[in-house]
């Protein structure tokens, strides 16, 4: 049989080679790197001018050696440049791994990379693999702190995606005044769009050790006397009705079809004459292998949930009708997400 067009590493023409199985198997390398690079400082030192690897090791009172060896492989990952014994930041490197940079990715390395993550991924992948997802509630348990990681270290990935929303959601001829937030997370969707909409008031429903971040990142914005906590599970907490617009970041897919149209269903029969429901989700192709981010996500969610997974723009459909609506549009925003009104 011909090999995936989607396969990496190895052109048609080239002759069959091990490199590609060996250098994914070693992917963990990359992640260790990074988590180094970012904890030590090593991005921040050469920033300031700390370009020799002797130099660096001094900023960040590391091991010369180390220092070396850990720079000179972020040469090879493309992380850095170096010329001579000189390294420098890459213009990605520089935007987004340079703690002064008001674009710094480097905290979101504490959720992606944090020991909760990892051990689900890494410890028995054939587990999940056979069991067709987590053995346990592993993400979805309860009170789980992973989520205040995600809250406090996801916020360059989540508030560009937020403002768009929020936006959106500002333009609507009809703005809502009355907005719920599931899965509030760090709360920054509801935050943007009560900044956006001063006459609106918002409530963030999340585990309560969860809420404490949402609470304080609201009352930084400024909108903290029209943010209201709800304190329990999307799907047993009473989270009230009458709400002009309802939205679901980043939290359908933890869950199978029916899970979501579950909870739609509740959203739907929460909502004020005319009101909306939205989500944002990482949306895949009907094939299921692109985009890329979104195609390789539903991996993640095998090992961290139960049931959950990237949705295609059909299966948010199907998943609509079972809980009462018509249908799902899906708009892009900034990637990977998506916008999806459920109409």
């Amino acid at each position: 049989m011909p090999e995936s067009p989607h396969a990496q590493g190895q052109t048609a023409d080239a002759p069959p080679s091990p490199e590609h199985f060996i250098q994914t198997l070693m992917s963990f390398q990359k992640t260790a790197a990074l988590k180094a690079a970012v904890e030590i400082g090593v991005f921040g030192a050469i920033a300031a001018g700390n370009s020799s690897a002797g130099d660096i090791a001094r900023a960040t009172q590391t091991d010369a050696r180390g220092a070396a060896i850990l720079a000179d492989y972020l040469v090879v990952l493309g992380f850095l440049t170096k010329s001579d014994d000189s390294y420098r930041l890459t213009p990605s490197s520089a935007l987004f791994l340079d703690p002064a940079s008001p674009a710094n990715f480097g905290g979101v390395v504490e959720f992606l990379a944090s020991p909760e993550i990892m051990d689900l991924v890494l410890s028995d992948p054939a587990a999940y693999v056979r069991n067709g997802g987590s053995v346990g509630l592993a993400n979805v348990a309860p009170d789980n702190p992973v989520w205040v990681k995600f809250a406090e270290a996801m916020l360059p990935l989540s508030i560009p995606a937020a403002e768009e929303v929020a936006a959106r959601v500002a333009a609507l001829p009809d703005p809502p005044r009355k907005v719920l937030d599931i899965s509030a997370g760090h709360g920054f969707f509801g935050i943007k769009v009560a900044t956006a909409l001063p006459e609106a008031r918002v409530a963030g429903l999340d585990w309560k050790i969860v809420l404490d971040v949402a609470v304080r990142n609201a009352a930084r914005a400024g909108v903290g006397d029209r943010y209201t906590a709800i304190p329990g599970s999307a799907f047993d907490a009473d989270w009230g009705s009458g709400y002009d617009l309802v939205m679901i970041p980043g939290f359908l897919h933890h869950f199978d079809e029916s899970g979501g149209a579950r909870l739609l269903d509740r959203a739907r029969a929460s909502l004020s004459p005319g009101g909306r429901v939205l989500a944002t989700e990482f949306v895949v192709d009907e094939d299921r292998l692109s985009p890329p981010w979104p195609a390789a996500f539903s991996f993640l969610m095998l090992a961290t949930t139960q049931t959950g997974h990237a949705y295609s723009t059909e299966q948010l459909c199907s998943m609509a009708r079972k809980a009462g609506f018509s249908a799902a549009r899906v708009e892009p925003i900034t990637p990977p997400h998506s916008l999806v009104w459920f109409e």
